[in-house]
């Protein structure tokens, strides 16, 4: 048998292709494993890419595209370096600006008829309706019949209209000082602001309107409102005016209020607050959910407090809101006051109301009630005062965590400023801190609102009860003299069911404190009931007044 290799041909040719074969192979892998690393280079390069965007953004929150100054209350101008903000502050209007009569909204007179002899005798009897977001608060105060039936001081202006510059206009030129243009734009100057402020508290309200028509405000010559101007002489349900009021320079509450032009830091605007928080940290009230308060309490206090110098960043996140949001005096007898010297909890604010005078002497009210003659206070929206009894507060919560919570667009973490209530967005107002569902959180609010309407009903019974038994015994001819410790109860009374009445939260922000508020004027009005019912058994007697312990 012939062994030789050259007799089988085949034999060399397949031991000479299984190099060239794994030789392929590896050019293969080797091929693949390039093409991957390489995307995986892209992907990587990509990402951090991205990041390093991402953080650029962070970095550079927004593009000055135009500058601004102590003028710029028109908010177009900011809206061009900062349009996320700009576009969500539009929001405050709904899907579009509803205006004229028939888009007024709901009337609380006619959804609660008690509050007509709550208020009989105040321009809130007339015209008193459900409140609506930022971008009508002007607005709605220059069509309401309120300002239009009844006179009205231009303290009313402190909250509703965009006004520092007018102010500071107003200030300087009392102080003797440059006015034009090119000095308002300067810088804010709060002692000009302040003394602006005191001079025009007391002027009447559409002179003051007309004058701040008439303000600078960063964008002269206009021509597109941002929100539309209202009708002139308020409305006509039945015939609603074609005319509209020629606002100019005028707007309402806007970016200016709130923010630094130059910085963006959130700073206080409304003097009204700055005199009032200085009073509060002058006192002895404990506030241990401003700790900036209680810092400086127990520093040398060489300088009154200033919120815009000292409260730290989450403070002032409640203190931009608290300008506004509170109880406070604003007609024409003396400048507009927020009552905080003893604290600000009700009796504490109504301590200080009853040891007030107006400056000719005479005591402190802001209203004659019409149909018994008694002394009475008118609790404006005590929000930052209730809130200040509740368990967010204590907590470090601010208003702006809930009404203006954070949200990210794109890479920016901004704090949202379409303001509502946290029901509307309760993932980002709420589920931050309480982890249950939406349902179970809706529900919780639910719970605390239906019974505080309900606690408030029964106090508005009560009322209506104390006040026929009190005109009872006024028609039976008891002496104004007799009636007074029963009127003194009947102000007790109804100031506190004012008090959560109008404060908007329906009795959220602190639930107990608004049932012990209204369960105070339950007690009150049947006191004051009782005691008339006793007067009318002995209309001429000298004995049948209530007991002085009753009013303490």
């Amino acid at each position: 048998m012939n062994n030789d290799s050259s007799s089988n041909p085949s034999a060399p040719m397949a031991s000479g292709n299984r190099p060239r074969r794994s030789a392929g192979r590896r050019t293969l892998w080797l091929a693949m494993l390039l093409a991957m690393a390489t995307l995986a280079t892209l992907a990587v390069t990509a990402v951090l890419i991205t990041m390093f965007e991402h953080k650029q953004e962070q970095r550079t929150p927004f593009q000055r595209v135009v500058e601004l100054n102590e003028v710029s209350t028109d908010p177009a101008p900011w809206g061009l370096n900062w349009p996320h903000q700009f576009d969500q502050y539009k929001l405050t209007a709904g899907d579009r600006f509803y205006g004229g009569s028939s888009a007024l909204p709901p009337s609380k007179l006619e959804q609660y008829p008690w509050l007509k002899r709550l208020y009989a005798g105040y321009a809130f009897s007339i015209d008193y309706r459900q409140a609506r977001g930022h971008a009508y608060m002007l607005y709605d105060q220059v069509v309401t019949e309120r300002v239009n039936q009844r006179p009205q001081s231009g303290a009313c202006l402190h909250c509703h209209g965009s006004n520092t510059v007018l102010y500071r206009k107003v200030g300087l030129e009392a102080m003797g000082k440059p006015s034009d243009e090119k000095s308002l734009a300067a810088e804010f100057n709060m002692p000009a602001v302040i003394k602006g402020f005191e001079t025009l508290s007391t002027k009447p309200y559409h002179e003051v309107l007309g004058m701040l028509t008439r303000v600078p405000d960063g964008t002269p010559g206009a021509k597109e409102e941002v929100f539309p101007a209202p009708p002139l002489g308020g409305f006509n349900a039945a015939q609603p005016p074609a005319q509209r009021m020629n606002l100019s320079e005028a707007h309402p509450v806007s970016c200016i209020d709130c923010h630094d032009p130059k910085t963006m830091a959130v700073r206080v605007t409304r003097p009204g607050f700055m005199r009032g928080i200085a009073a509060l940290a002058a006192g002895t009230e404990p506030v241990p959910h401003l700790p900036s308060i209680e810092r400086w309490r127990k520093s040398d206090r060489k300088e009154p407090y200033d919120p815009n110098v000292l409260a730290g960043r989450q403070e002032m996140r409640s203190f931009a809101c608290g300008q506004c949001h509170v109880e406070y005096y604003c007609a024409d007898k003396m400048t507009l006051t927020f009552p905080w010297a003893n604290g600000l909890k009700i009796e504490q604010i109504e301590q200080y109301w009853e040891g007030k005078k107006f400056p000719d002497g005479s005591s402190f009210y802001d209203f004659k009630h019409a149909e018994t003659g008694a002394k009475l206070y008118k609790a404006q929206h005590p929000e930052f005062e209730l809130w200040s009894q509740g368990v967010h507060a204590r907590a470090g919560v601010s208003c702006a965590d809930c009404h203006m919570p954070y949200q990210r667009v794109g890479a920016m973490k901004l704090s949202s400023h379409n303001v509502r209530s946290p029901l509307e967005n309760i993932n980002t107002s709420c589920q931050t801190c309480h982890r249950v569902s939406e349902q179970e959180l809706r529900e919780r609010v639910g719970t605390i609102q239906n019974r505080t309407l309900v606690l408030m009903d029964r106090a508005a019974k009560a009322m209506t009860d104390m006040l026929d038994a009190i005109n009872e015994a006024k028609a039976a001819g008891v002496s104004e003299a007799r009636l007074a410790p029963v009127l003194a109860l009947q102000t007790r009374a109804m100031w506190r069911l004012d008090f959560i009445s109008s404060e908007n939260s329906r009795g959220f922000h602190a639930d107990q404190e608004s049932a012990r508020i209204l369960g105070e004027s339950i007690d009150y009005s049947r006191q004051a009931q009782a005691a008339a019912i006793r007067l009318l058994q002995s209309p001429g007697g000298a004995d049948s007044s209530a007991p002085a312990s009753s009013v303490k």
